[in-house]
């Protein structure tokens, strides 16, 4: 990669949803993903990385777009058949996309880093941008609730989100490290960008990675964030919800004061245009646009402003 990266901090679907219009935008080649990998999880003896593998299939154009997880056209047979064995079922696989977990669960078997196993699945499946994951560490987003315990996969897929959350916190940070690349991928960046992802459960643990912060932090002149939320409601998941058990403001205002020590500019959607002057406020250049993301044209110009937006005079 010869020319200076775009750096972006993604999540799950959010994120390849934008992700899709910014290489369009942005040559591939010069994109650098850092995905989440709090969701990751161990099942049935496969290791499983839901926001990489989201990440990867769109950007490979066979993502079940509907759904917004999972391969295109993928049959249910193994985990039909798994139905009929336990009652650990609960979590979808389809047979095409189990043979990435096959995959990567034997690398990673054989001694290989994560960071490696990520970039040869996108290799073979034909992504031209480079996926990182925040670190080859096992980091695992965890919440208490009303239900107990329970691994974020466990809250969000299990229980369709349904318990109140009281605490949001994480394991394994004590060991962990960005992986290889991601902070030269973000000192040499001209360009960090902070995807529409839940800043709650898929960008903060990017940031909980020891010395992930303070590395984007020192970026904050070249960063901007696109909002997830719009007009009070999160278009996917339960983004608005954590964010109220955590005590922040549920909406773009409270993603903008959540980013304000990390980033320059901010993305939010015309719903939520009265917001703008208190967001300007806090220090960031912003645009109002329709951020829906519903096809690849507005995918394309949410992202064609998030990347002009620092080059535009500051009265834009």
């Amino acid at each position: 990669m010869s020319a200076r990266p775009v750096a972006v901090l993604a999540g799950g679907v959010g994120a390849a949803r934008f992700l899709r219009g910014l290489v369009r935008v942005v040559p591939p080649e010069e994109i650098t993903v850092i995905g989440n990998t709090g969701d990751d999880m161990w099942w049935h003896g496969l290791y499983i990385a839901p926001d990489l593998d989201t990440v990867t299939y769109w950007l490979a154009g066979m993502a079940d777009e509907s759904r917004g997880w999972g391969i295109q056209g993928d049959t249910f047979t193994a985990q039909a058949a798994l139905a009929r064995l336990t009652d650990r079922s609960w979590f979808q696989l389809g047979d095409r996309d189990l043979a990435t977990h096959l995959y990567r669960t034997g690398r990673l078997a054989a001694g290989v880093p994560l960071h490696r196993i990520t970039a040869e699945l996108a290799e073979r499946l034909g992504v031209r941008s480079r996926i990182l994951p925040m670190s080859d560490t096992r980091v695992e987003t965890r919440l208490r609730t009303d239900a107990g315990d329970l691994h974020f996969q466990e809250y969000f897929v299990r229980e369709r989100w349904r318990p109140a959350v009281r605490e949001i916190y994480w394991t394994g940070l004590d060991e962990a490290c960005p992986a290889p690349g991601v902070v030269d991928a973000i000192e040499a960046a001209r360009l960090v960008l902070i995807a529409p992802s839940n800043p709650s459960i898929s960008i903060e643990p990017i940031l909980r990675v020891p010395g992930m912060r303070e590395l984007v932090r020192a970026a904050r002149g070249k960063t901007v964030a696109v909002s997830p939320i719009i007009g009070g409601r999160a278009v996917k998941g339960p983004t608005v919800e954590l964010m109220r058990a955590e005590g922040l403001r549920p909406d773009a205002l409270g993603v903008a004061e959540r980013y304000q020590e990390l980033a320059a500019g901010f993305v939010l959607d015309t719903a939520d245009a009265a917001l703008a002057p208190p967001i300007a406020a806090l220090g960031y250049r912003i645009a109002v646009r329709e951020t829906m993301l519903d096809d690849l044209d507005s995918a394309r110009e949410v992202a064609a402003t998030a990347v002009d937006l620092l080059r535009q005079p500051a009265a834009a």
